[in-house]
C-alpha cells in the first residue's frame, strides 16, 4: 500500500491536507474510491482518525482518500458548529478525487458528526454512488447541531449503510430504527453489541468497519 499526501482546494479558496491510500496491486476492478469524512473538528476530529479504516480498504484493494475539514490540522479557514461550511469541503474533495484519481464512482463514508457532513453532500456529487455511516449522531441532544442535515440522506435515492454500535449514547438503536423507516432507496442498517459511540470511532474496531464497508461495496 502506498501512501501519499496533497493540498485540495475548495471553491472558496481553503486548502485542505489529504492523504490518498493507494492499493499495491489493483485487486478490485470496480473503479471504486472512498473518501473517508472525519469526526467532529470542534471535538478534535482529524484525518489520522480514519486512517486505519482507509489503510484497511486499501489493503483490500480499494483505493481510498482521508482529508482535514476546514481549521483542522494543516487545513487552512475555521471549523463550523453545525457542519454546513465542511459539505463543500467534502464536495471539493470528492471533485478533486474523480478529476485527479481517474475513478468514476465514489463511496462516501462518514463517521460521527462526519456523517451528517457527508450526507448532505451525498445528493450534490453525481460520481458518490453509495453512503456509509459510521454512528450517526441522529439522538436529540446531537440534533441541536446536525439535526438539519438529516434530510439530506433520509431523502437521498442513494444505497446507504447505517453502522452503530447498541451502546451509542448519541442514538439508540429506537431512534436510529424510526429515522430509517422513511428512508427513500435502498437502506440497511448494521448493529454492533454492546459497543459505545467513542468505542467503534476507535481503532480496535478499524478492521470490523472495514469488512462491513467492503461487504457493502460488493453488494451494490
Amino acid at each position: 500500500m502506498a501512501r501519499e499526501s496533497c493540498t485540495i482546494e475548495t471553491s472558496e479558496g481553503i486548502k485542505l491536507d489529504a492523504r490518498i491510500f493507494k492499493p499495491s496491486q489493483e485487486i478490485t476492478d470496480t473503479n471504486l474510491v472512498a473518501v473517508l469524512v472525519h469526526p467532529y473538528s470542534v471535538l478534535g476530529g482529524c484525518q489520522g482518525l480514519m486512517k486505519g479504516i482507509a489503510r484497511g480498504l486499501a489493503n483490500g484493494g480499494f483505493p481510498a482518500v482521508t482529508f482535514d475539514m476546514r481549521g483542522v490540522g494543516r487545513s487552512t479557514g475555521r471549523a463550523s458548529l453545525t457542519g454546513f461550511s465542511e459539505v463543500r469541503d467534502v464536495v471539493a474533495v470528492c471533485k478533486w478525487v474523480s478529476q485527479n484519481l481517474s475513478v468514476n464512482r465514489i463511496l462516501l463514508v462518514g463517521s460521527s458528526a462526519g456523517a451528517p457532513i457527508a450526507g448532505s453532500a451525498v445528493d450534490q456529487i453525481e460520481e458518490v454512488v453509495a453512503y456509509v455511516s459510521l454512528g450517526y449522531p441522529f439522538g436529540l441532544t446531537a440534533s441541536i447541531l446536525f439535526g438539519r442535515h438529516h434530510k439530506a440522506i433520509i431523502q437521498s435515492p442513494k444505497p446507504k449503510l447505517f453502522v452503530m454500535g447498541t451502546r451509542d449514547g448519541f442514538t439508540s438503536v429506537k431512534q436510529l430504527e424510526n429515522k430509517l423507516k422513511s428512508a427513500a432507496g435502498r437502506t440497511q442498517s448494521h448493529l454492533i453489541e454492546g459497543v459505545s459511540h467513542f468505542q467503534m470511532e476507535g481503532p480496535t474496531y478499524d478492521a470490523q468497519m472495514v469488512d462491513v464497508i467492503i461487504r457493502f461495496v460488493e453488494s451494490l
